[in-house]
Formats: C-alpha cells, structure tokens, sequence
C-alpha cells in the first residue's frame, strides 16, 4: 500500500488544494492531508479548524486521513511510513522554491519521494492568501473555495470588523 502525505498551511483550503488532493486521492492508496501547525505565522483559521475544513469538504472521499502536525514535513512522513510527498505547482515560482525543498528532502530521506502536481490551469493564480484579502474586503470568493469553507471565512472577518465598542472617530 502506497502511503502519502500532502502537507501545507491550508489557511484557508481553496479549491486549488482540493484540485491536488482529489488527484492525489486517485494515485495513491492512502493519502494523509497534514496540516501545519506553523507557530511563526498568525492564521486566519486554528488548526483545529483548518482539520474540521478538509475533513468536511473531503468527506466523500475514502481513502483520505486529515490530521495536524508540527515540524518537518519529511519527518512527519516517516512517523506516518509514507513514501510519498505530494506538493502543488501553480507557476515556475513555485516549482524553484519547491525542488530547492524536495531536494533537501531527499538528503534527510532518501526513501521519500516528492511528486509534484502541477494545479488544474482555472486554479493557477489561486493562493489562500489571495483568498483572505479578497475576503478581508468583503469582496465574493464563491469561485475560489468550497461554500462552507467561503461562510467561515467571511464569518472571521466580519468578527474582525465588529470591534464592538461603538466608539465613532
């Protein structure tokens, strides 16, 4: 059985990463979606939130696991037996910052391969921080995320903008 893991920040999962998980799902027997727990950034959403996201909106999908993880994504793979990382290509930006990692990678374990998956072209401009600032404007990201995923977002930010004081400047 073939094991791999797809790792990133998800924050928040746009239709993008759901592109690159559903094929994913389609290769691999088992694939593990590991959500970073990055404590050098400031999230929209907890981790625990960004696990509840996926695991809803992959829900229909058997053979997918969702779980949380801190650390190196290379060595989570090991704890996990995969022997596959999956990661997403949009552009060539990407794709140089991503082999430097897949390189590194395959120094500190060579019996982990990196499959690079290059995003269906309608998601290739498509980033979660995109998303948030299109959203941080109350602007429509119905066409970049899962409508759950969209009514959280905009819930977050209408908090924001709610300071609740009442003071007038």
């Amino acid at each position: 059985m073939t094991t791999a893991v797809y790792p990133g920040s998800f924050d928040p999962v746009t239709n993008g990463h759901l592109d690159i998980i559903k094929r994913a799902s389609e290769m691999f027997d088992h694939l593990i979606i590991a959500v970073l727990n990055n404590k050098a950034k400031s999230p929209l959403f907890t981790t625990a939130e960004r696990v509840t996201m996926l695991c809803e909106i992959t829900a229909g999908i058997k053979n997918i696991e969702v779980e949380s993880f801190d650390g190196l994504s290379i060595k989570y793979c090991h704890e996990k037996g995969a022997q596959v990382m999956v990661r997403g290509l949009r552009a060539v930006t990407d794709f140089e910052y991503e082999l430097q990692i897949a390189q590194t990678n395959r120094v500190i374990a060579p019996d982990i391969d990196t499959v690079f998956l290059t995003t269906n072209l309608k998601y290739s401009y498509l980033s979660s921080s995109i998303v948030k600032e299109i959203a941080a404007y109350q602007g429509d990201i119905s066409a970049f995320v899962d409508s759950r995923v969209a009514a959280k977002i905009m819930e977050k930010y209408s908090h924001s903008q709610n300071c609740g004081s009442g003071a007038k400047a």
